[in-house]
């Protein structure tokens, strides 16, 4: 039930404020600021309504802050929402309970525009080695990957930490919810207040609509009240509630569930003592993260899979922890099998056996092996000293022998272990071109041993290379050296093309796929990932007609300059983070990969962001963290593998505009129709400033024949699913900076309105 309220205000302008009885918690009635008297009109994410003119102020006061933490006046017409991304693009009082306050002004009034938040200046970074430069000239700069020691990504110019700017999440009946807390005196405190959402097995990440804990523990120096909240991947909160607590150290527990799918983070403060969430590990001050997995089972069905591997995601970086590689729906991990592992100390010293194999993928053998073969050790090394992929061995006839030992291991184990997988798979080479020195003839030398070793033991083998860290575009990318050394015979001894997935001189918010598309010159849009994907299928084609093509890496850190710390990442940067990395992973699958590999599972030392979720103990990160909580990223993740594996591509979709980027898929055996859609708008994602949360276009995309009507079901970025209805075939969609899935019937339509990848013909 709403009452409203009448203000006189100046000259004509009448304005009503509306108040809701179900407040959680009191807020002032009314405030003065600067002299005038406001009235409170709403609560934060619910709205402030009135009709005609107000000047509104946004933030808490005290008892429900320490001080007064409110917005500049703004000026507004017949209401305006009181959450972060309408009233105001920054937070004023961020971890505390927030409300608006309005006063009527005349119509045309001036109000004051709220100063603009200052982006906490960046902690700069050493500047590493720089990576020898692709050429030629705009191609950039491959980002080194950190296997088996990561080494430091080339530094820019730092970016500004951008301020946040979140929106609401589209509605649905989609809901958190929490009981009332259960308290009990004793618990471990650090600091006045602190919230987790505790798993056994150190993920933070829930199953739709299963009970969890948030656990709040608090250490008040009197009798107080918390003031907690629950926001999403755009900062729009979800739920929110408080609770008085006693004075000293006391735990409480309330038991939530949650029908709303994707990433949650939890603030919370004491009302009259204040305090926020304390830093834990790479996380920042001021929110403790838990996810929520997708119930998609109703929109998209049951696939099934004639073979295990055509399946589409793989993941470095959570080999062994398999709760994780569920979690994120990954079902391909990487295996080593390097010469310089198995064989360190001489020749004919390794023995293939069906028990050679972790007991990890024993265990676990819905995850499949890529098997790689670089590195060479010291005895077979024509430097005197272990080389990954920069010269070829000293003994080709050991390395062959030591590479037919591999076929055999491979082959017992498949049929051991993975008996409804169709091939074995071995990636040669792992990013040469960061250092290769060796002559191009012993580069080819080196390809013909290892694929003549295998498939002389293996007949399933397919053999991959390059492995560069581009895609295309350069003569030291993927292409680059599939045409240089395919001259020289390259493309007889590789069955199938392997590459990693980094598309710009650092892959990070500031540097999306989708940059260059729309850029005026021509050599520049060849750098767009999409193009790359074009180019590189091209090439293959070229070389060998309709080869597979996986990819093995690729990954999305932070902007450079960031440094983990206390105020680092941003909620802005997170979504940014979590939006960019997703799109990469579509495009690489949209443009003709059978595979995509994630990277990576949580925070590592020296490159900053790269994890899809947080280390929780160590500042830095550190390499097997298993203490950890989940990144948007890994939310965004979870989603895209649930809603694209077990699909065939069909291909982009034709005659998009500008900016607006459509892939069809089809679920095998003729299924369901996927398409994944979203905008992209360099203006709206700038390289120095905030990452809109709010930017969208209209888009009309058909899916059914011309004439007909019916619904469509529309999969959110994060796994919320609605319903959506469409007309004369077509479906009217707003879409977004984050990919959105829709579910449709004709595939026949798609078909006729997407472009299959060359040379790609199906998982």
């Amino acid at each position: 039930m709403m009452s409203y309220w009448k203000l006189l205000g100046v000259a004509s302008a009448t304005v009503l404020a509306s108040f809701g009885a179900e407040q959680a918690y009191a807020q002032a009635s009314t405030i003065t600021v600067a002299g005038q008297s406001y009235t409170l009109c709403g609560k934060e994410n619910s709205n402030c309504s009135f009709l005609g003119t107000g000047s509104v102020v946004f933030g808490a006061v005290p008892p429900n802050a320490p001080s007064v933490m409110l917005t500049a006046p703004r000026t507004f017409t017949n209401g305006v929402g009181c959450y972060v991304g309408a009233v105001s693009n920054t937070d004023p009082a961020y971890g505390y309970g927030k409300a608006c306050w309005v006063r009527a002004v005349a119509a045309g009034s001036p109000a004051a525009t709220p100063a603009p938040a200052p982006a906490p200046t960046p902690t700069p970074t050493p500047t590493p080695t720089p990576t020898p430069t692709p050429t030629p000239t705009p191609t950039p700069t491959p980002t080194p990957t950190p296997t088996p020691t990561p080494t430091p990504t080339p530094t820019p110019t730092p970016t500004p930490t951008p301020t946040p700017a979140p929106a609401p999440s589209p509605s649905s009946s989609a809901a958190i919810s929490c009981g009332t807390a259960v308290q009990k005196a004793g618990g471990t405190a650090n600091g006045l207040i602190t919230a987790d959402t505790p798993t056994t097995d150190g993920l933070r990440v829930f199953q739709n609509n299963a009970p969890f804990n948030l656990t709040v523990t608090t250490n008040a120096p009197n009798a107080d009240t918390v003031i907690w909240s629950i926001a999403d991947s755009n900062g729009a909160i979800r739920t929110q509630g408080s609770f008085p607590v006693s004075a000293g150290v006391q735990t409480n527990t309330l038991s939530c569930k949650s029908t709303w799918s994707g990433y949650g983070a939890i603030t919370a403060t004491l009302r009259a003592n204040g305090g926020t969430l304390p830093r834990s590990g790479t996380r920042p001050t001021g929110i403790a993260t838990f996810g929520v997995l997708p119930n998609l089972a109703s929109a998209l069905g049951t696939v099934t899979y004639a073979h295990q591997d055509q399946h589409r995601f793989g993941m470095q970086g959570f080999n062994g922890n398999i709760a994780a590689l569920r979690a994120l729906g990954i079902t391909w991990t990487i295996d080593n099998r390097q010469q310089s592992q198995m064989e360190p100390n001489g020749p004919n010293t390794y023995t293939p056996s069906v028990n050679d194999l972790d007991p990890f993928y024993k265990a676990n053998p819905d995850q499949m092996r890529i098997v790689r073969l670089d590195g060479i050790p010291a005895w077979n090394s024509k430097t005197g000293q272990f080389t990954d992929s920069y010269y070829a061995p000293k003994d080709l006839t050991a390395y062959q022998n030591f590479m037919a030992k591999v076929g055999t291991d491979t082959s017992l184990i498949r049929a051991a272990n993975y008996p409804n997988q169709q091939k074995n798979y071995y990636q040669v080479t792992w990013e040469p071109s960061l250092g290769w020195a060796d002559s191009d003839a012993n580069f080819v030398a080196m390809y013909k041993a290892a694929y003549e070793g295998i498939h002389s033991t293996d007949p399933n083998a397919v053999v991959m290379g390059t492995g560069n860290p581009f895609a295309a575009n350069c003569t030291t990318c993927t292409t680059g050296y599939l045409q240089k050394f395919g001259a020289l015979g390259l493309w007889n001894y590789i069955d199938a093309v392997s590459t990693h997935g980094y598309w710009n001189a650092g892959t990070y918010p500031a540097h999306p796929p989708e940059q260059y598309d729309s850029d005026p010159s021509a050599a520049n849009q060849a750098n767009a990932l999409d193009n790359q994907m074009a180019q590189l299928r091209q090439v293959m084609q070229n070389g060998k007609p309709n080869m597979k093509l996986f990819f093995t890496e690729a990954g999305t850190s932070y902007d450079p300059g960031l440094a983990y710390g206390p105020t680092v990442p941003s909620q802005n940067q997170l979504f940014a983070h979590a939006a960019v990395g997703v799109r990469s992973h579509i495009i690489v699958l949209g443009g003709g990969a059978q595979l995509t590999t994630l990277f990576y599972g949580a925070d590592y030392p020296g490159e900053v962001g790269y994890g899809s979720f947080f280390d929780l103990n160590n500042a830095q990160g550190a390499f097997g963290a298993s203490n950890l909580s989940p990144k948007p990223e890994a939310m965004a993740f979870a989603t895209m593998t649930r809603v694209l594996d077990g699909t065939n591509t069909l291909g982009r979709v034709k005659n998009t505009p500008s900016g607006t980027f459509v892939y069809d898929f089809q679920q095998l055996n003729n299924g369901k129709v996927v398409t994944a859609a979203w905008t992209h708008n360099n203006s709206q994602w700038p390289v120095n400033g905030v990452y809109s949360t709010t930017y969208s276009t209209t888009y009309s995309l058909q899916v059914d024949n011309a004439g007909t009507s019916g619904n469509v079901t529309k999969i959110d970025g994060y796994g919320n699913v609605t319903t959506l209805p469409y007309s004369n075939g077509q479906v009217s969609l707003t879409l977004t900076e984050v990919p959105q899935y829709i579910v449709s019937n004709n595939a026949t339509v798609a078909k006729n309105n997407s472009t299959v990848p060359v040379g790609y013909t199906g998982q």
